[in-house]
């Protein structure tokens, strides 16, 4: 039987759980999950105590996306009813960010939909990065889709603080859930990023057919691509969602797994 009290002892070593560790933990009976989550708090709490951290985002671009993600309500391949417009003004993303200050939120994301910006779309937030620094005490993250080291390095000149793109899946399953771009495009974004000294904010989604294994394949993926970190406050976060299967064009396969409860 897993101790989960020794692999928690573990992860505040900073030690690897190894693949077979984690698998256990995944696979965890119903009636051992709040010992499951009682380890998990331990690891919790040595980090941020019992405190929470709001983060407020801004949808600032929506629909019209040209890539086939299956998981995502805005993709080409999906049918939901979405509202579409183009990128916002800059007063509008300078104004959400001074609702978030507002808010007590110590994060302020600017997300947009497609692929990738558009270099005009770059200078467009990079002009309300520099006014929201201005204007209000609050750090901003930016999740803009695939980047290049050109505009990861204006971003960071702007102001920008943190970028968040997710490597999603495993590498192996990547392809079950988006064949418009490859992992390795999401990889190259993070390491673009990286060198512009930007931090990361970098997770994957749970629920999209994948196996055990592509989890704990994405688990080590995105250890991998964390900077390393000393002392208390690390640089980085890792959003892990569950995902709720949008209407798309996309087999059913492609969204559905069986239930489980969340690792």
């Amino acid at each position: 039987m897993t101790d989960f009290g020794v692999l928690a002892d573990k992860a505040l070593r900073d030690e690897m759980l190894t693949r077979e560790e984690c698998l256990a933990v995944l696979d965890t009976p119903q009636e051992r999950v709040l010992d499951l989550l009682n380890a998990a708090f331990r690891v919790r709490e040595r980090h941020f105590g019992r405190t929470v951290r709001l983060q407020m985002l801004m949808n600032a671009k929506s629909g019209a996306c040209q890539e086939d993600c299956h998981y995502c309500s805005q993709s080409a391949v999906s049918t939901a009813d979405i509202h579409q417009y183009g990128l916002l003004p800059v007063n509008a993303m300078v104004e959400g960010a001074q609702r978030a200050a507002a808010a007590k939120a110590q994060r302020y994301c600017i997300v947009i939909s497609g692929r990738s910006p558009l270099d005009r779309d770059v200078a467009e937030i990079s002009t309300a990065v520099r006014a929201i620094k201005e204007a209000v005490p609050i750090q901003v993250c930016c999740s803009l889709g695939l980047l290049n080291e050109a505009q990861a390095k204006r971003l960071k000149a702007a102001g920008v603080d943190r970028i968040n793109h997710n490597l999603n899946t495993s590498e192996r399953y990547h392809a079950d859930i988006c064949t418009t771009h490859t992992f390795r495009d999401r990889l190259d974004t993070i390491q673009h990023a990286r060198a512009a000294g930007l931090e990361l904010c970098s997770g994957g989604i749970i629920g999209m057919g994948e196996s055990d294994d592509d989890i704990v394949d994405l688990a080590f993926a995105l250890r991998d691509v964390q900077p390393q970190w000393s002392g208390p406050a690390r640089p980085g976060s890792w959003p892990t969602q569950s995902v709720a299967p949008p209407r798309t064009r996309a087999p059913t396969s492609m969204c559905q797994a069986p239930a489980r409860h969340a690792p």
